[in-house]
């Protein structure tokens, strides 16, 4: 197992990130292909590769930010054949990053209500995903399903329907499992893991709270234990997502600060649909560093 972590949940130049991980000792990153092509600043693939190599650190892969207007299961069919295009060009630099695996989430976050059929909208994302796939197949990517809990999509929410998902598009397509989506929508998240078995190409890890690893009431050891079991040899991607305390108990004065010349409205608006806010350096930086300890201390 490597330990990675995406970039999304901080807005900052690409540079800053990957030193920060090789500063603490990640082998590698997630990267959004919004942060390395479409961000005011943003560096492009080929410059990212050279930071890469430079730091000692890998591409994993990438994940799909399904901003507004992102949607393999929107009514509206050029929303649709926009989000494929999205998501073939993600692949398209995992692979120039010499990156593994492209994790997908179907529909646009914060999105609730169904727009469609059970039925339609289960047709358009295999659709969808069927046309990515053709891509990320000619580039040797391989793909992932990921389900979010209920609160950010009505579409796949559990392991099991990522599964269906998966095998409804491809017989190597799998999924991407997030320990704290989990914590909300699994009625066992050691049986599910143990369901995904060698179909789990990713992990997103963070605790029950999405605050850093071990800072939470996760089992850390089980959890660790249910991973050899399966022989899963893939990476562990941090995504915390801290909530932002603005009262006065708030133990972490430090948390927030001004939004920093590299976010944009659509990066704003998903960093706070989630909950959360803009974070300080400081802040984002010990984040960071305790999700690594806490995961080094199992490994």
């Amino acid at each position: 197992m490597q330990v990675s972590m995406h970039n999304w949940m901080r807005a900052e130049p690409v540079i800053d990130t990957i030193q920060r991980l090789a500063r603490y000792g990640y082998d590698s990153i997630e990267i959004s292909y919004d942060s390395v092509e479409l961000a005011p600043g943003a560096p492009g693939t080929r410059a990212v590769r050279d930071m890469l190599r430079e730091h000692g650190l890998r591409c994993y892969g990438s994940i799909s930010l399904m901003f507004t207007g992102r949607d393999l299961i929107h009514a509206d069919p050029a929303v649709r054949e926009r989000t494929v295009d999205y998501l073939k060009r993600c692949v398209t630099m995992v692979k120039e990053l010499d990156g593994q695996v492209m994790s997908i989430v179907p529909s646009e976050v914060g999105k609730i209500k169904p727009m469609a059929s059970p039925e339609e909208e289960w047709q358009w994302a295999i659709e969808g995903l069927k046309e990515v796939h053709d891509h990320a197949t000619k580039a040797g990517v391989r793909m992932a399903i990921e389900p979010l809990n209920r609160f950010e999509t009505n579409f796949i929410n559990r392991h099991d329907q990522a599964l269906l998902l998966a095998e409804s598009v491809a017989p190597d397509v799998g999924v991407c499992l997030d320990l704290f989506h989990m914590n909300i929508e699994e009625a066992d998240m050691y049986r599910a893991l143990r369901a995904a078995g060698d179909k789990l190409y990713d992990l997103h890890v963070a605790d029950n709270n999405r605050m850093a690893c071990g800072h939470g009431m996760l089992d850390w050891q089980r959890i660790f234990a249910t991973l050899r079991e399966i022989g899963y040899d893939g990476s562990l991607t941090v995504e915390f997502v801290p909530p932002i305390d603005r009262t006065p108990a708030n133990p972490y004065k430090n948390a927030l600060a001004a939004a920093e010349k590299e976010l944009t409205p659509e990066q704003l608006k998903f960093i706070e649909d989630h909950g959360s806010g803009v974070l300080s350096e400081e802040f984002y930086s010990w984040l960071v560093e305790e999700s690594i300890k806490t995961l080094r201390r199992y490994l």
